[in-house]
């Protein structure tokens, strides 16, 4: 069905462009890996990262299909499908095929947690493979992700549900480093059904063996999901009172994204000033400075949370509750607490330590 007052297609070849060339994604030095699923947000981006190389915008391209084998034959068609896609419109496809189910029988981990993690790790190796063999760079790749700003509203409302820390409310950055590798979000700022009027409109698009024009992933109108919830709950309710949503949102999120930016460079500042690791890897654990309490509350919750999460690690969200017990402990000398992950957090006249709770416990038995 097409979509209601759609933009016209140069429009949204024109959108994406100007936010590639503001956020300093990409040009014809670069060449960019396309993370395609199928669906129809990232067959958009296929067409439309090929537009821009036919146009000498950007230097080359390749395509990477992960299948997680999730949803049976469905999952086999959305490779399929791709496998056209790509041939179709002549750009390079790696292909990566992974259990995830299985990998989470064996290590009982999030089922989505793992699944992005193998992605991207796969990401990393195909784009390692493509700035190769066609003669840039590694730090000429780029990542090219179908991310909406559908995606960063819904974003939005999930994280205004379930709470949120420092810089949240920006929803998604247009980049942002993963596996050492820059992913942009070209498509950040342009809405789904934009994009499906795209297609739609594209003269001799590829079909799946059934007719469509993009594959439909079955998973994403169950509302148990808290995803799914969000987008057929509670967004539309929303455009009932703002049909302009999205672009009312998306100015929100990008005012909140240059505050956020302007105070998490404050933030590392502090850091630089006051925080010192404990050993050569971040999980050994960090001294902060008595002087990181003399700082506005604000940047110093900041400073915490980065300092927490460098030593949890990326992946692992930090509760607001260890930020308070971290808090609490600046200048309170004798303060112990236990947070998550098993970290210990103490303060003596040096200043705060955070630390693995077993290296806390044997250096009090040393003492």
């Amino acid at each position: 069905m097409a979509c209601a007052n759609p933009a016209p297609a140069q429009d949204v070849f024109a959108r994406m462009e100007r936010i590639v060339a503001e956020r300093s994604m990409a040009a014809r030095d670069n060449v960019a890996l396309l993370m395609v699923s199928g669906g129809s947000d990232s067959t958009a981006l296929a067409y439309l990262a090929a537009d821009a190389v036919a146009a000498g915008h950007l230097g080359g391209l390749a395509m990477l299909h992960v299948n997680h084998h999730l949803r049976g034959a469905a999952s086999d068609g959305d490779a399929a499908f791709v496998a056209v896609l790509a041939e179709s419109l002549g750009i390079p496809l790696f292909v990566c095929d992974i259990d995830v189910a299985q990998m989470v029988r064996s290590s009982g981990g999030n089922m989505e947690a793992i699944a992005r993690a193998e992605r991207y790790r796969a990401a990393r190796e195909a784009l390692e493979s493509t700035c190769l063999h066609m003669g840039f760079p590694f730090e000429a790749g780029r990542i090219f992700t179908a991310h909406t700003a559908d995606d960063r509203v819904e974003n939005f409302y999930m994280r205004s549900i379930v709470g949120t820390g420092p810089g949240g409310f920006r929803s998604m950055g247009h980049s942002v480093v993963i596996e050492g590798c820059r992913v942009c979000r070209p498509l950040l700022e342009t809405g789904r059904d934009e994009l499906r009027a795209f297609i739609e409109a594209r003269a001799n698009a590829v079909r799946d063996e059934a007719g469509a024009l993009w594959r439909e992933d079955a998973t994403n109108a169950d509302t148990d999901r808290f995803r799914a919830f969000v987008r057929h709950e509670i967004v539309p309710r929303a455009k009932e009172r703002n049909p302009r949503l999205l672009e009312t949102l998306t100015r929100t999120m990008n005012l909140i994204a240059d505050e956020d930016d302007m105070l998490a460079l404050q933030a590392r500042d502090l850091i630089i000033r006051c925080v010192a690791p404990l050993g050569a890897s971040p999980v050994e654990g960090f001294l902060v400075s008595p002087e990181l309490a003399d700082a506005p509350v604000p940047l110093v919750r900041r400073a915490l949370d980065r300092v927490l999460s460098l030593a949890l690690g990326a992946d692992v969200r930090i509760e607001s509750a260890s930020i308070e017990a971290c808090l609490a402990g600046l200048g309170q000398s004798g303060y112990v607490a236990n947070i998550q992950g098993d970290l210990a957090v103490s303060y003596n006249k040096l200043g705060l330590r955070i630390e693995p709770m077993g290296a806390f416990r044997a250096r009090r038995k040393k003492a």
